[in-house]
């Protein structure tokens, strides 16, 4: 079984400046698959909706039709109405090059193996997961949210690398807080932010008004050249920063918590959904631009940021202008985080998709039904020659 390769639990992508070898991908495996007789199966760790989009843009093309970078174009073929900018697009797909041909390998070696593996959840994008199979015509089984095929509270607290929850001093910290109250912000373990957005991030969550707790994945010495003096002393009681590794799912699924502000990796986006949470989207990279729509404009539990540019890991730490401002930031948080009818309307919907991702694993669920269903199919796949 082949996979994508990961970061620390985030699906990542390629960029033009990474030696292709360094990832774990293979479009050979699939002749020598068959030429043993062995079945291959592609695991892909994002969304149907992803695979969906990246299908329209490379059969219909329609961002070689746009000029300006920052205008929107509707992707044809699809069960929804659904926009991206040419901005939001992958190098590779705008561009000619190596990294292009080697995906369009993988592209074809794709359609030849004997199945995608998904992990997601029908009830979550029904109308992809059916257009992937029945329109598309790829063979593919939905078998997530893989995060809850282990629910034990130690399995979590390992993930957020600690050794035991009682230890780690933001779950104490959440406990003091009111229900919902609480913002959670993390970009995952690749994104580096230049320091003028960090500066832009810190603001605006200041000034938001609302308690937050942002995973921050910068050096001590490097916060002197950003972060304001006294903030961290005016945030005391209002804001935690953590420094190291977060126990993700345990907070997510904090009742404190009622916010996720999020790059948009599809893992993180899948515990929230499975927590219950409600996003602001904040894309940066690889297929994470997808994701948001799937959020904000399909599912509509969530509210985008204002992010418009693909970017090497976020923009790495260049001096240039912050891509968003921390009024942005602090509208995002309010139109969240404020109790309005539209905030209810997603936290209700983040409710009722996650009580439906844990019955699609358990007996007689969604994902457990396809699991099953795999399993026999692969039981009845000729055995190989020895």
């Amino acid at each position: 079984m082949e996979r994508q390769h990961r970061f620390n639990g985030n699906t990542t992508g390629f960029d033009e400046n990474e030696s292709l070898n360094r990832w774990i991908i293979f479009p050979w495996a699939t002749d020598i698959a068959a030429k043993f007789g062995i079945p291959r199966l592609i695991f892909h760790g994002t969304s149907f909706f992803s695979l969906c989009v990246l299908d329209s843009l490379k059969r219909y093309t329609p961002h070689e039709n746009i000029k300006s970078e920052t205008e929107t174009f509707i992707l044809p073929g699809l069960p929804d109405k659904i926009e991206l900018m040419r901005s939001q697009l992958p190098y590779h797909l705008k561009t000619r090059s190596d990294l292009g041909k080697l995906l369009e390998r993988v592209r074809e070696s794709k359609g030849n193996c004997c199945g995608v593996l998904v992990n997601s959840f029908y009830e979550l994008e029904p109308s992809y997961a059916d257009h992937y199979r029945k329109v598309i015509g790829r063979k593919a089984w939905h078998i997530g949210p893989v995060s809850l095929s282990n629910r034990d509270i130690a399995y979590k607290a390992q993930r957020g690398n600690i050794a035991s929850i009682d230890e780690h001093a933001c779950l104490n910290w959440l406990d003091s807080k009111k229900p919902n109250s609480v913002l959670y912000v993390s970009f995952g373990s690749v994104a580096h932010f230049t320091d003028s957005q960090l500066l832009e991030i810190a603001m605006g969550l200041e000034d938001s008004g609302y308690p937050f707790i942002w995973v921050v994945r910068s050096k001590e010495e490097d916060e002197q050249r950003w972060m304001l003096e006294g903030f961290e002393e005016r945030i005391i009681g209002k804001g935690l920063i953590i420094r190291d590794w977060a126990p993700q799912v345990l907070i997510l699924d904090h009742p404190a918590v009622g916010g996720f502000v999020t790059h948009c990796g599809w893992n993180s986006m899948l515990e929230s959904v499975s927590a219950g949470v409600p996003m602001i989207t904040w894309p940066l990279f690889v297929e994470q631009f997808y994701n948001e729509k799937l959020v904000t404009q399909v599912l509509r539990i969530g509210v985008g940021v204002g992010a418009h540019e693909w970017s090497k890991f976020g923009g790495g730490r260049e001096e240039k202008a912050a891509a968003v401002k921390r009024e942005d930031i602090e509208k995002a948080v309010e139109q969240l985080m404020g109790g309005g009818e539209e905030a209810e309307r997603m936290r209700s919907r983040a409710m009722e998709l996650k009580e439906m991702a844990r019955s699609a694993v358990e007996g007689g669920g969604s994902s457990y039904i396809d699991v099953t269903a795999l399993i026999e199919e692969l039981g009845l796949h000729p055995q190989p020659a020895v």
